[in-house]
């Protein structure tokens, strides 16, 4: 298992590469379906296929939750639970310290949850995630740290990266497959000297892949670029870089600029679920009154399961009388942009021609509405 560059871009620090796992090999740059309690929302296995995804993302908390880690191993590992050859990555849970801050309370050593499901006490450190993880079979799995929120007081931001420089460790010493790689995660919020010290420290420690964490989670897109732009020269250029929880198309075109090579994000199927379509023309909202006899396809030239069969009066229609294909059908077609978008960037590095394409394209992007359109989407 290896991380090897294709091509770099000359005009950025954008790379084509290839990223060697268990379960196959992974394009870089890659976005990655977010399955998170084990399937990809309304989405069968060949369409993720078809709409060119080639590895997907779960989630150790929710898989411990249900059905449990040991389940999920009795029952063959995520791969089989899944009915998906491809690779697959798992985050730790330390998001969810982030996500579930109501439901939780964090010490030096781990994290104790109150399950939102039924209220029962869990308890989540290095080792169990890690443990949790190696059960689950993925890929590859995350270290265990703690995001914080935006802004955040200096003291706390300052201990939640001591704990997962720390964590990050005990994940490495603990980690026990290796046909899995474990990928350390670099925190510190917009602070560049916190996001220094731990990229410093992470390096050193030698792992064969590190995450950007704790951005998208509300300091919008100049102080994650410029987070980004600081931290990705850091990490190794031999190794991959990932991105996680970034999911706008132009976060993502400008995270590959600085040099990032892997994404996830749950943009595509939860906006899908509430009749929202991505396209290269910008944002389109298929429960308007516009579409009730539009007999294009939600995008010209789409090549998806969705616009070769369905037109936008019959997604509309599925979407206003609450029948499920309307939301599976743009989330397939949504899966399916996003992989047209990274499919482009990666050619585009190749042909040395990327970095005037991404501006452009993000430029476009921003003028398109995508952004307050998102926003509303999101608060609904």
């Amino acid at each position: 298992m290896a991380f090897s560059l294709k091509a770099c871009d000359k005009d950025s620090q954008a790379r084509r590469g290839e990223l060697q796992t268990a379960h196959g090999p992974i394009q870089t740059p890659v976005f990655m379906p977010v399955g998170t309690r084990g399937a990809v929302k309304g989405i069968l296995p060949q369409h993720l296929c078809e709409s060119g995804s080639s590895i997907i993302l779960a989630n150790t908390y929710h898989m411990l939750l249900r059905p449990g880690a040991d389940i999920v191993e009795r029952l063959g590992g995520l791969h089989k639970l899944m009915a998906w050859n491809g690779p697959i990555l798992t985050d730790s849970g330390g998001y969810q310290v982030f996500s579930l801050s109501s439901l939780n309370r964090i010490g030096d050593d781990g994290v104790e949850f109150q399950s939102h499901l039924d209220g029962a006490k869990i308890y989540l450190d290095a080792k169990v995630a890690t443990k949790v993880q190696n059960q689950l079979g993925a890929d590859i799995i995350m270290a265990f740290d703690e995001c914080t929120p935006y802004p955040c007081e200096q003291l706390r931001l300052e201990r939640a990266v001591e704990r997962t420089i720390r964590w990050a460790g005990i994940c490495k010493e603990s980690h026990s497959r290796a046909d899995q790689l474990l990928f350390a995660i670099v925190q510190g919020g917009v602070d560049m000297d916190l996001r220094t010290f731990c990229s410093r420290e992470l390096v050193g420690m030698d792992f064969p892949g590190y995450a950007i964490g704790g951005l998208s989670v509300g300091e919008g897109h100049e102080h994650m670029v410029n987070t980004i732009r600081h931290t990705a020269p850091l990490l190794p250029a031999e190794k991959p870089r990932y991105l996680m929880g970034v999911g706008m198309p132009q976060d993502i075109l400008a995270a590959i600029l600085c040099g990032i090579d892997m994404f996830d994000c749950v943009l595509p199927t939860r906006n899908g679920r509430n009749g929202y379509a991505f396209t290269f023309n910008g944002p389109m909202r298929l429960r308007n009154s516009k579409y009730i006899e539009d007999t294009g396809p939600v995008e010209q030239g789409c090549t998806c399961y969705c616009c070769r069969n369905y037109t936008r009066a019959a997604v509309r229609h599925f979407c206003i009388v609450g029948e499920m294909l309307g939301p599976i059908l743009l989330s397939i077609h949504n899966i399916h942009y996003y992989h047209s978008l990274l499919a482009s960037a990666r050619l585009h590095i190749e042909q040395g021609d990327f970095g005037p394409w991404a501006r452009a394209e993000i430029e476009r992007y921003l003028q398109s509405g995508y952004n307050q359109a998102l926003k509303v989407e999101n608060e609904q």
